[in-house]
C-alpha cells in the first residue's frame, strides 16, 4: 500500500531538525568562481572557457526589444539579485554589456519550449530561449554560478564573478513534476508558494496538489459548499485544517505560473473520499455520512457507484476546478479504492474520464487507472516500487504500449515521504528507507520492464503529509533528494553518475543555508565544512 497507519505516535522532532539541519550562514570569504559544470541538474553541454564576467555597480539587466514576459523575467531576477549585491541592477530595453535576455533569433528554435543558452564572457552574460520558460530556466543556472551568499536577504561583499563560457541545456522530459499533500495536513497559500520557488530553483515545471483525501477537502467548491467548510475542517491528529478560497487558489496558480510551474490539481476518487462523504449523506450508499476522519488508514471510504448523485457531484467539482485551472491536467486520482469493487472501479472511471475532457482537461490517474479503460490521451503516474507484483507492472506496461502515457514516481526512489533512515524523525517507511543516492541512482528510461521509452512522459516526487505540518519538514524531507529527481526529469542521461552528483549536490548545501532552507545533511553527501 502507499500509505499505511502509523504504528505509533510521532516523535518529538524539532529538537532532532534543528540539529540534522544546516547551521545559520556564517561570514565568508569571498568565494572562487563557479565551474559551469556544477549546476544541478546537469546542463545538457557545457563548453568553458574565457575571461569570466563581475557584476558590478554599473551592470544593467537588458531586454532588447523585449516583451512583457521577458521584462517580467527581468526583474524577477533583479529582485533575487538586488538585496545581496546592494547593485540597483535597473531593467532596460537598451543594448549593451550586462545582463541581456534575449528571446527568439539565431539558434534558439533548437532550444525547444523550455531549452536556453547562456553565454558569458568579460562584457557580460547572455541568455537566450525560443520561449519565456527557457529565459527563467536559464536564470537558474545564473543563480548557480554566482556565489552562494547571492541568496542572502542582506548585502553581501561579493564579488558577483561568473566564469566564462556556454551552456547549451534542454530537458530531457517535458514532464517534470513535484507533489505536495495538503489533505493529511494543510499548507497555507504562503507556504505552497515557499515550496514553488523551491522547486523553480531547479526547473521544475509541474506542481501536482493533492487537494482532497479521507482527511481534509482544501478547495472551495460554491456548488457543494459543504466540501470545504466542513470536510475541510480537520486534519490528521485533529487539528483545525483550512481550505482554500478560489481566490486563494487561483493565486497559487498565478504565483507558480510565474515561476513556469503548471499546477495539477488533483481530487482523488472513488477512495479516499471520507472528507467529501462526511460532508454530504447523499453521497454515501446508506444515505448516512460518517463522521470526520483524522487517522492515516487507507482504503476504507467509496463514492456512491450507481447513485446519479455521485455524477451531479463529479461534474460540478471539475467544472469548477477546470474553471479554475488554466493548466491542461486534472488527476482523478484512482488509487487504493479497496471498498469498490472492480466491476464499480471500472464503471466509475468509465463516467468520469468523459467529464474531464468535457471540461478541456486531459485525465491524469494513479496507475491503477490502467485496470480500468484509460481515455485517449490519459496519463498513469506510476507509484509501484520493488515490492509490487509482477501481474501489476506488466498491466502498467501494457496500458503504455496501448497508448497511455506515464509519469514514474516509484514509492521506493521517489516518494519524498520515506524516511532517510531508521533514524529520520518525520516520515513513513513502508517502501523502505530512501537515501540520497537511492532516489537519484535510477534511470527513468528503462525503470519499468515492458514499457515504450515514448511512452514515458516524466517523473515525478510525491511528498505526503501525514507526519509533516510545517515548512520545516516539507524541506527537511525534500531537501537534498528532490535535485536529484529533477535532475533525472532534466538532464540527458548520460549525464547521470552518482559520484558527479554527490560533489555537485554537495555545492547546493550553502546555497540553501543562504536562502534558510531547512535541510537534511545526509552522511552520504560530502558537505562542505562552514
Amino acid at each position: 500500500m502507499r500509505r499505511r497507519r502509523l504504528l505509533g505516535p510521532l516523535l518529538a522532532v524539532a529538537a532532532a531538525l534543528g540539529t540534522a539541519a544546516a547551521p545559520p550562514p556564517a561570514a565568508r570569504a569571498a568565494a572562487p568562481t563557479v565551474p559551469l559544470d556544477r549546476v544541478v541538474p546537469a546542463p545538457a553541454s557545457v563548453h568553458e572557457g574565457g575571461t569570466p564576467y563581475t557584476i558590478g555597480a554599473g551592470t544593467r539587466i537588458r531586454v532588447p526589444g523585449g516583451s512583457g514576459d521577458v521584462r517580467r523575467i527581468a526583474g524577477y531576477l533583479a529582485g533575487l539579485l538586488r538585496p545581496s549585491t546592494g547593485y540597483a541592477l535597473p531593467v532596460t530595453t537598451k543594448d549593451g554589456d550586462g545582463i541581456v535576455l534575449r528571446l527568439g533569433g539565431r539558434g534558439t528554435a533548437e532550444l525547444g519550449a523550455e531549452g536556453y543558452r547562456l553565454r558569458a564572457d568579460g562584457h557580460g552574460v547572455t541568455i537566450g530561449a525560443r520561449r519565456p520558460a527557457g529565459l527563467f530556466h536559464g536564470i537558474q543556472t545564473l543563480r548557480q554560478l554566482l556565489p552562494p551568499a547571492a541568496g542572502e536577504h542582506r548585502e553581501q561583499a561579493g564579488p558577483w564573478r561568473i566564469a566564462g563560457g556556454t551552456v547549451t541545456d534542454t530537458p530531457r522530459y517535458g514532464y517534470r513534476g513535484a507533489m505536495l499533500d495538503v489533505s493529511r495536513h494543510f499548507f497555507t497559500v504562503d507556504q505552497v508558494k515557499r515550496y514553488i520557488d523551491q522547486l523553480a530553483m531547479y526547473k521544475i515545471n509541474k506542481l501536482h496538489l493533492h487537494l482532497s483525501d479521507d482527511q481534509g477537502w482544501r478547495i472551495a467548491i460554491r456548488s457543494w459548499p459543504r466540501l470545504a467548510t466542513y470536510g475541510g475542517s480537520t486534519q490528521v491528529g485533529g487539528g483545525k485544517g483550512g481550505y482554500y478560497s478560489q481566490d486563494g487558489y487561483r493565486e497559487i496558480v498565478r504565483y507558480a505560473a510565474d515561476r513556469y510551474l503548471t499546477v495539477v490539481p488533483e481530487i482523488d476518487m472513488p477512495g479516499h473520499t471520507n472528507a467529501a462523504l462526511a460532508s454530504y449523506a447523499d453521497l454515501n450508499c446508506n444515505g448516512v455520512a460518517p463522521p470526520l476522519y483524522t487517522g492515516t488508514n487507507v482504503g476504507f471510504s467509496s463514492l456512491c457507484v450507481p447513485k446519479k448523485v455521485t455524477y451531479d457531484f463529479v461534474d460540478d467539482v471539475v467544472r469548477e476546478l477546470a474553471r479554475l485551472t488554466p493548466g491542461p491536467y486534472l488527476h482523478i486520482g484512482g488509487d487504493e479504492a479497496h471498498s469498490t469493487s472492480h466491476a464499480d472501479y471500472v464503471t466509475f472511471m468509465d463516467k468520469v474520464q468523459p467529464v474531464v475532457a468535457k471540461y478541456g482537461k486531459t485525465v491524469i490517474g494513479w496507475h491503477q487507472l490502467t485496470g480500468a479503460h484509460p481515455a485517449k490521451g490519459a496519463l498513469a503516474q506510476y507509484w509501484g516500487y520493488d515490492a509490487t507484483g509482477a501481474a501489476e507492472r506488466q498491466q502498467v506496461a501494457d496500458a503504455a504500449r496501448n497508448g497511455t502515457g506515464l509519469i514514474l514516481s516509484p514509492a521506493d526512489r521517489a516518494y519524498l515521504d520515506m524516511k532517510y533512515d531508521k533514524d529520520t524523525p518525520l516520515g513513513l517507511s513502508w517502501a523502505g528507507y530512501v537515501g540520497v543516492r537511492r532516489a537519484y541512482d535510477w534511470d527513468p528510461g528503462s525503470y519499468l520492464q515492458g514499457a515504450p521509452g515514448e511512452a514515458i512522459r516524466g517523473v515525478e516526487a510525491p511528498l505526503w503529509s501525514e507526519t509533516l505540518s510545517t515548512s520545516a519538514h516539507i524541506e527537511y524531507m525534500a531537501f537534498p533528494r528532490l535535485p536529484g529527481i529533477a535532475e533525472l526529469g532534466w538532464s540527458p542521461a548520460d549525464t547521470h553518475d552518482w559520484a558527479s552528483y554527490r560533489e555537485r549536490l554537495a555545492a547546493q548545501g550553502p546555497r540553501w543555508d543562504a536562502l534558510g532552507i531547512h535541510y537534511y545533511r545526509s552522511p552520504e553527501v560530502p558537505w562542505p565544512t562552514a
